[in-house]
């Protein structure tokens, strides 16, 4: 480990004072699976979220309906930063298992190991707050329906949407302003936030992972009772029937991201 301090070498060591790359290019080597694997799933991740993204942009032309528009406008968002992130992380981890370059000599100064950081928290945190924002939405809309307050227009919707990528930058900028670092991560591929027991790492690690898992919690919480509510008004005769299989259908989705994003990032941010 190299001593804090401000001067250029300790600069340029800290994104590789964990993992320490040139003494394990080799064994990394041997276990790293065919570059093909990954590849293969980076095409297949991007393709099906260009395919849905297509079929979003088509629907919302076809919508009349405002709460289903924003509830689009939300899911395109979403589809957007999934597909950005499986695009930029992939352009970085995926030539790494082709070429095996060591990150010492490819990147000195640590520039693209933060960006590549910076990605995997912004790109993680995003779909997180999305869905419990998306969520909230749906959960005002259908205990308040008539409430004007919970009729969001798209522009409002997008302006939502701008506001968590703006927040979600802002929190993984944290490590390059000074909070917390970025460093390799094991096998070597990829950069991440530090687990080290100093102050500015524990703070942006314990900031990172309370911020998504109070995400995934308020998006449970949203939705249980939304669900709750939509399974008392079902069978309710004033109620319009179309009305009612549009709501049942984003909760149906709704319900089916809260599920993924718990499988894939609650036990990681626990």
């Amino acid at each position: 480990m190299e001593p804090p301090n401000g001067s250029a070498a300790g600069q340029t060591a800290t994104c590789f004072g964990v993992f320490n790359a040139t003494d394990s290019h080799t064994s990394v080597q041997n276990s790293i699976t065919s570059p093909w694997f990954s590849t293969a799933f980076g095409l297949i991740g991007l393709c099906s979220n260009l395919f849905a993204l297509c079929v979003l942009l088509g629907s919302s032309r076809k919508l009349s309906s405002q709460a289903r528009s924003s509830f689009l406008v939300f899911l395109c968002g979403l589809v957007v930063t999934d597909f950005m992130g499986l695009l930029v992380t992939a352009s970085v981890i995926i030539p790494y298992h082709f070429i095996k370059f060591t990150w010492a000599e490819v990147d000195p100064g640590c520039h693209l190991c933060n960006f590549l950081g910076f990605s995997m928290v912004f790109f993680g945190q995003c779909p997180l707050l999305l869905g419990a924002t998306m969520a909230s939405e749906r959960f005002f809309g259908i205990n308040h329906p008539f409430s004007r307050s919970t009729s969001i227009s798209k522009r409002r919707a997008w302006s939502i949407v701008g506001l968590v990528w703006g927040f979600s930058c802002l929190l993984g900028l944290l490590p390059v302003l000074g909070l917390g670092r970025y460093t390799l991560q094991y096998p070597g591929s990829w950069c991440f936030l530090t687990l080290l027991p100093d102050t500015g790492n524990v703070v942006f690690c314990l900031l990172f992972a309370l911020l998504g898992i109070s995400a995934v919690l308020l998006s449970f919480i949203f939705n249980t009772v939304s669900v709750v509510t939509l399974c008392r008004v079902y069978h309710d005769r004033e109620s319009v029937q179309r009305r009612r299989d549009s709501e049942v259908e984003m909760m149906v989705q709704l319900v089916g991201i809260m599920i993924i994003a718990t499988i894939c990032w609650m036990p990681l941010l626990v």
